[in-house]
Parts: structure tokens; sequence; C-alpha cells
């Protein structure tokens, strides 16, 4: 979440040599304006209030700038995603269902530390949220993509019992560290102790064969980059 949306999709472009970032019209339902650009197989979607009362406006005061402000994470099947968070006594604030793609984003006082969001697609491979070139099937991408999360939340075990519980997967802790990971994706979110006002995502690391020469931590819109060699999911 940016408050500025022009500055940042440059700063990502020149850093990153990141190209061509999809606009998608309905974020203006959330008074929002945004720009999503391919990272491999994954995303990063930068988002903007364009008018004054919006909740990430409020966001934005609350974490006092740019933060990382939401995860999505794709599920096989979401009605059973939402049969499962229903259960748990997780409530939803918004859902969205189209024949090929469907969102369900998660009430941040349920799931601390970001809004999480469990959508589906259908090919799997498709992601119509980035546009014409990811409906129906994906274009040709590098290899890669996001490979993992650090949030920062005032409860980092809570936290990431309740992440868990939503992808329907184990907390653990390594190094001392409350973490959640995804096997079939090579993916891992790692819950920190906030450090400042608030709660939030902190750091995007990023393995894709696009980057390869670049360096990293850099930080854009509040947010931590870290790039990683890239290896493929076992």
């Amino acid at each position: 979440m940016a408050e500025n949306l022009a500055p940042t999709v440059e700063a990502l472009e020149e850093t990153f040599g990141w190209e061509d970032p999809f606009r998608d019209p309905a974020v203006g339902e959330f008074g929002l304006v945004n720009a999503v650009f391919a990272v491999g197989d994954t995303f990063v979607e930068i988002v903007s209030p364009r008018q004054p009362g919006t909740t990430a406006g409020r966001y934005l005061q609350h974490r006092g700038g740019d933060s990382g402000y939401m995860a999505i994470f794709q599920v096989p099947d979401v009605l059973e995603a939402r049969t499962r968070v229903s259960g748990a006594g997780v409530r939803t604030v918004w859902t969205s269902d189209h024949p090929d793609i469907a969102g369900t984003h998660l009430h941040p006082k349920d799931v601390p530390g970001a809004i999480v969001s469990l959508d589906w697609a259908e090919p799997p491979e498709s992601w119509r949220w980035a546009g014409p070139a990811w409906t129906g099937g994906a274009p040709p991408h590098p290899s890669g993509g996001i490979r993992g999360l650090a949030v920062e939340v005032k409860d980092p075990p809570e936290a990431a019992r309740r992440w868990a519980m939503v992808l329907g997967v184990d907390a653990a802790t390594a190094g001392g560290v409350a973490e959640v990971r995804l096997p079939a994706a090579g993916q891992v979110v790692r819950f920190h102790p906030a450090a400042g006002p608030g709660e939030g995502i902190t750091e995007v690391r990023i393995a894709t064969s696009a980057l390869a020469g670049r360096s990293g931590p850099i930080t854009v819109a509040g947010v931590r980059f870290v790039i990683e060699q890239w290896e493929a999911p076992q």
C-alpha cells in the first residue's frame, strides 16, 4: 500500500526491470488505483487510495506511511477453504466469484498482520486479477517468484497459528521465529514482533531468473525486497 502510486511503480521498474504492470479498474470499488507486476508465476501489486475516506487511507495513517498490506494465496478448492475458515469463526470482509477466479478477503482482526485473501483460479496457472495476458492461461514468464514474507504482529506465535489454520497447514518455529511453510510452493511466511505502529508486511523475498545479478535488500514503499537465488520447489 503506497500513498502515491506513480513513484512506487517507477521505483520497482527501475530497481527490478519489471515492465508493463496491469491496471485493474475493478479496484475502484475500494476507492483505489493499482498496478500489478508479474514476478515469475506470482505477483506484486501496488495499491493507492484515489479518494479520501478509504480503508486504505486510514491504514496508511495508522502505519505512518507506506507498508505491506495484503497477502493473497491461491488455493485448490475455494469452497473447502471458505468452509474451513467459517467453521473456525473467521469473518470474511469481501468475496468475488467468477467462472475462472474467486477471491475471499479475511477480516484482519481474525487473521492478524495483513489482509489475507484465499483465491482460486481455473485453470490453475491463470490469474485474471493480473489482466488479459493471464486470463485463460499463463503467458511466457521467467521462473520463480515470491518465496517468502515477513510480517510484524503483536503476538507472532498466535498469528502463525491463525495463518496456518486458514491456509490448511501447520505452524512451526525455526530459530526461535514463528513461521508457516507452504512446501508445495516453496514459500514461507515468518512472523516477528511489531517494532512500529500497527501490524503489517515488512519484507518480501523474491527468487527468479529474471533478477540475476541484482542485489538486495532494497526498500520500496516501506517494504524490504530481498533477492534469493532461484531454486525450483522440491
